[in-house]
């Protein structure tokens, strides 16, 4: 069995890693937590029974410590994720790290290149990489079933939902705290196109902006917060009221207020950032983004990520010399189409878990290397860290106008 600590009880990421330990604890069991937060750490800490001793307010406290036990889960906030995973490397820490690695492009390429000089293992939540979903679509492609890929259409379906709870009122709405959408949300993209189309990008350029989430477009009657009287919030889908005011104990309820009570829930509402209205929060990031990629290879990727959407999911049609495949991911449906006239569906094995699975199926991964003491993954440090630099461009480029040509922009890195 592995033992394992966790630094950051709050994240999204820790409920599908604590899940999976309380299902499984005979492959691994969290003996320490580091959290702020005394009531998530509290519950955390009852939840995998782990004495007072081997509890923590903050990362710096854990890491003070010998190392308590062979595997480190930081869920910590983005701007968070540098210095405990620099200082847990340092400890003798293999590491389970939350997306984005980093908030700047070396900073991610030093917590990759430190752990590969340390023999450590670092696996980044890229989780599409261990979807049944994706690697089925990879599998096909290497197949050759459609030929030679020569043009990919991605969109990410943010989910207008999803974007007012994460990325307007929610942890990752200012990129000057957290990091910039095509980061914070596009990173996971970025990686999986990257792994898809097997080359390098020479080029990127992108677009994009916050045009709707902001004060201008707030409705005549509107209030500052959803619980203030509002005279349009009966009809508004972004009602804080709708969502949250509700005794749901699960994603993104809890993340409102840990105590799924409607008192509880209406004090959040009313003095914390999830109660506020959609068009008069402190947000910053884009509500909708292009990027074109061009890859070594000559394929030509469109990507557009947007929060005007009703689903929360990816799809996207790959083209290529002798076919195309089209896929909607929340149908988990793979759609063949050959110039020959052949076409049919394939729809992968599902699993249990979030992300389709992939949340369960990155664990298992995790479990099996720790045993084995291999120490490269499927999403390791270097790899992720390449894609990374992807999405660092595209935002360059989203802010200068400029198309950005990688090697001069990993060159002129400082």
């Amino acid at each position: 069995m592995i033992e394992a600590a966790l630094l950051g009880a709050g994240g999204r990421g820790m409920f599908a890693y604590a899940s999976y330990a309380l299902k499984r604890p005979d492959e691994i069991k969290f003996v320490a937590v580091a959290e702020p937060n005394a009531e998530k750490r509290e519950r955390f800490a009852r939840e995998h029974a782990i004495p007072p001793e081997r509890t923590f307010s903050g990362w710096e406290e854990l890491l003070e410590q010998p190392r308590l036990c062979q595997a480190l889960f930081i869920c910590t906030q983005d701007a968070d994720h540098y210095a405990p995973s620099m200082k847990a490397l340092d400890v003798g820490y293999d590491i389970i790290l939350e997306k984005p690695m980093a908030t700047s492009p070396l900073e991610s390429l030093a917590i990759a290149q430190k752990a590969e000089r340390l023999g450590r293992l670092l696996t980044v939540c890229h989780t599409m990489r261990y979807s049944n979903y994706f690697n089925k679509l990879k599998e096909l492609i290497d197949s050759g079933t459609i030929g030679r890929i020569m043009s990919v259409q991605w969109t990410e379906n943010v989910g207008y939902w999803h974007q007012a709870h994460s990325f307007v009122r929610g942890n990752w709405r200012r990129a000057d705290e957290t990091s910039p959408m095509i980061l914070a949300k596009s990173c996971h993209d970025m990686d999986i196109l990257q792994h898809i189309v097997g080359g390098e990008v020479l080029r990127v350029s992108s677009f994009g902006s916050l045009s709707f989430f902001k004060p201008d477009n707030a409705p005549e009657g509107s209030t500052k917060r959803c619980t203030d009287g509002c005279k349009v919030e009966h009809e508004c889908p972004f009602s804080a009221i709708k969502w949250y005011y509700n005794e749901k104990d699960e994603w993104p309820q809890s993340i409102v207020s840990l105590t799924p009570t409607l008192e509880a829930r209406g004090k959040a509402l009313r003095e914390g950032p999830y109660g506020r209205c959609v068009f008069h929060c402190d947000n910053d990031v884009v509500d909708h983004q292009v990027v074109n990629l061009l890859f070594d290879n000559e394929v030509t990727v469109a990507f557009t990520m947007s929060a005007f959407s009703t689903d929360n999911t990816r799809s996207f049609k790959i083209m290529g010399t002798a076919g195309e495949i089209r896929g909607y991911e929340k149908r988990n449906e793979l759609e063949v189409i050959r110039f020959s006239g052949e076409r049919y569906a394939v729809n992968p094995e599902t699993v249990e878990g979030g992300h389709g699975g992939a949340d369960t199926k990155m664990m298992m991964d995790f479990v099996k290397q720790l045993e084995s003491g291999e120490s490269q993954g499927k999403s390791g440090g270097l790899v992720s860290a390449r894609s990374h630099l992807i999405a660092f461009a595209a935002e360059e480029s989203r802010l200068t106008g400029r198309t950005i040509t990688m090697s001069e922009y990993v060159a002129g890195l400082r």
